[in-house]
């Protein structure tokens, strides 16, 4: 009896543990900015926004405090900011620029229809679209996955006169029950693709792999 697997079978296993390998699928990014962006420079500082509460009902009268996962999405925003050569601004310091970051998280129907509940904090932060309909995922082990769909909005206004300076959202589609899933490595990847070659073409949707 032969030991050996037909070279399609071996074909298709390799194939599907490729997929599994990717932590999160491409991200698609969109920014717009204006020309005082390229003046910024290294050591310019910044201020994040209050950190939105959650939803009323969630947690003790008088208690609510910036979800686990929002806290997620502004330590890979803080980071990546920190990158470009901003720097935070300490607690009750001024700072020229205030950074705004909402973040939404929505679990696809197998119809294709998105699920009426919605998590999502801070509001749309520029003039984008909603929904982000990415489609859904196909499982070899046979029907489609549930899909979440994840979107992280940042705008950086000037803090003087509240206009907005540079604005991107970042959104990808993964399975509900992948690691890409969970609040720290969905902020962290969503982050970077977002600030990839800040500030980033104007105007102009890419795909980050």
């Amino acid at each position: 009896m032969t030991r050996h697997l037909p070279a399609a079978l071996l074909l298709a296993v390799a194939l599907a543990l490729g997929g599994c390998a990717t932590a999160v699928p491409p991200v698609e990014v969109t920014r717009f900015h204006t020309n005082a962006v390229a003046g910024w420079a290294p050591g310019t500082r910044y201020a994040i926004a209050t950190a939105p509460l959650d939803a009323p009902g969630t947690g003790a009268p008088g208690a609510a405090m910036p979800s686990l996962e929002w806290n997620s999405y502004r330590a890979a925003v803080d980071q990546q900011l920190q990158r470009q050569g901003l720097v935070a601004a300490g607690s009750g310091e001024r700072a020229p620029l205030l950074v705004r970051i909402s973040f939404d998280r929505s679990e696809q129907l197998p119809e294709g229809r998105r699920s009426p509940v919605s998590v999502g904090v801070g509001g749309s932060t520029g003039s984008y679209g909603s929904g982000v309909g990415l489609g859904i995922g196909i499982n070899l082990g046979g029907g489609p996955k549930r899909m979440a769909d994840l979107q992280l909005s940042v705008r950086i206004d000037d803090a003087a006169s509240g206009q907005a300076l540079w604005e991107g959202r970042a959104l990808t589609a993964v399975p509900v029950k992948a690691p890409a899933n969970q609040p720290s490595l969905a902020a962290a990847k969503l982050a970077e693709a977002l600030f990839r070659d800040f500030p980033g073409e104007s105007g102009r949707t890419i795909s980050v792999p």
